[in-house]
């Protein structure tokens, strides 16, 4: 009994250690910015993909929820903060685990963002301003998934 508890002990500082580590790294990704002419794409979702591929549905979510959140924080948008918690959260656990392909889970994860900053852009600034917004979410989505597939690739072949 002991023995299983000091197990689930070292499990559970594991998983919080390696979502931790994400979240710093995916909230430093965001900080790389390329600027768009209705304000920027970011590197945030390769981290996203990257903790969903390589640690799961569950810490995806958590990472992408929280390094989003934070970076709107810390990037002085608070207003989208709660958005990008929805947005990049559900992207980052549709990524893993929910369809059986990950190119299929890849396309409607960054669907489901594209469509949550959409409908909040929309919300906030009017139908007008959400269209154009679209095709750069889009991109910084896919990008970040195909980016994700190799620093995956190179994790596994770390064993980090």
């Amino acid at each position: 009994m002991n023995g299983e508890l000091v197990r689930m002990q070292s499990n559970n500082i594991k998983y919080w250690s390696q979502t931790a580590v994400f979240i710093a790294a995916t909230v430093v990704l965001g900080y790389i910015k390329l600027p768009t002419a209705t304000g920027f794409v970011s590197l945030l979702d390769v981290g996203v993909y990257t903790a969903a591929f390589y640690l799961g549905g569950r810490q995806g979510a958590l990472v992408g929820g929280l390094g989003g959140f934070l970076l709107d924080l810390l990037l002085g948008y608070p207003q989208w903060s709660l958005f990008s918690l929805l947005a990049h959260g559900g992207q980052g656990r549709l990524a893993q685990g929910v369809l059986p392909s990950r190119w299929l889970s890849g396309l409607v994860s960054s669907l489901f963002m594209v469509a949550i900053y959409a409908g909040a852009s929309s919300l906030m600034y009017g139908v007008a301003a959400a269209i154009p917004e679209i095709l750069p979410n889009f991109i910084q989505s896919f990008l970040g998934f195909l980016l994700a597939q190799v620093l995956v690739q190179l994790l596994r072949r770390r064993h980090v």
